[in-house]
């Protein structure tokens, strides 16, 4: 499926409210995530960079980034968008346009680009950033924009102002072209339902552990929900929950809590795939394994 089809069907998946998008970080954890019923997945930056070997905060370079992203579109059939935190070069608008006609050219559907500086934790001004979303807008064709503002993310200013800036950045960045508002570090319900009535653009809210749930972020009027680095974060503590078993008693884990190796190599192989039967009934039965032995312990 082609960039522009593929665009196509993501904005047609934003009539579902909320959409969800897990975000995976390599080619294995998104078809694990297509696998479990995604209808669309986001990338995180963070889990890319961990998986390189670097930390989060755009320390990796735009073709290192476009790279995994290009695996993770092509393990897929579902839309992809990718975060691409600041833009990578030198964060100017002719960076953002290289890295947008990239992802372009790679198949994917829309992008998270954020309004700060990840050196620095400092926001650009509104227009800065402004002229960086209009560049995206002009190099990336229909490609779904998700304009992240980072207000509440690094606490800038006191807490009663933060509402008004980020409804001030959302107009600036939906004149420049943006699709979408991105406010992560918003758990508030309060303050998530006020922000939703005064942007006029689908909001996407980053849950978390404390966040509402998915259903009640639909109530508010939350457009996406999106996790960010939380299943990196969780396959991370199952590897060093499975690692310190081995290494302390021994023991290897049971059975049921693994996905079979079966499935997990049906992942990139088709004929594997209909060999064993439909994958999705395979994982199904993985799945009711593991809750059944939750259940038993």
């Amino acid at each position: 499926m082609g960039n522009q089809n593929r665009a196509a069907q993501f904005r047609e998946l934003h009539d579902r409210r909320p959409l969800v998008l897990p975000n995976a970080w390599d080619a294995a954890s998104a078809r694990v995530l297509e696998l479990a019923g995604a209808a669309a997945i986001g990338t995180t930056s963070a889990g890319v960079s961990w998986t390189l070997g670097r930390a989060d905060g755009e320390q990796l370079r735009r073709d290192e980034m476009l790279e995994a992203i290009a695996r993770i579109v092509r393990a897929v059939g579902v839309p992809v968008t990718a975060d691409v935190e600041g833009g990578y070069g030198d964060g100017s608008a002719d960076a953002v346009d290289e890295t947008v006609r990239a992802l372009v050219n790679l198949g994917a559907a829309g992008i998270n680009l954020e309004d700060s500086s990840s050196l620095t934790k400092q926001l650009l001004s509104p227009s800065v950033h402004a002229q960086r979303l209009a560049a995206a807008r002009a190099a990336g064709g229909d490609l779904v924009i998700n304009a992240r503002i980072d207000v509440f993310l690094f606490a800038v200013g006191t807490p009663e102002t933060r509402i008004g800036e980020t409804v001030r950045r959302a107009a600036s960045y939906r004149a420049a072209g943006a699709d979408c508002i991105f406010v992560p570090g918003v758990t508030d319900p309060a303050t998530i339902a006020a922000l939703v009535r005064a942007i006029e653009l689908p909001v996407n809210i980053m849950a978390q552990p404390g966040a509402p749930s998915v259903s009640e972020l639909g109530r508010l009027g939350v457009a996406r929900v999106s996790v960010g680095p939380l299943i990196a974060q969780a396959a991370l503590a199952a590897t060093l929950g499975v690692a310190r078993t081995l290494l302390e008693q021994g023991t290897y884990g049971r059975p049921e809590e693994l996905l079979s190796f079966d499935i997990a190599n049906a992942l990139f192989d088709p004929e594997l795939a209909s060999g064993a039967g439909t994958l999705e009934h395979a994982a199904a039965h993985d799945s009711d394994a593991q809750a059944r032995s939750a259940a038993v312990h």
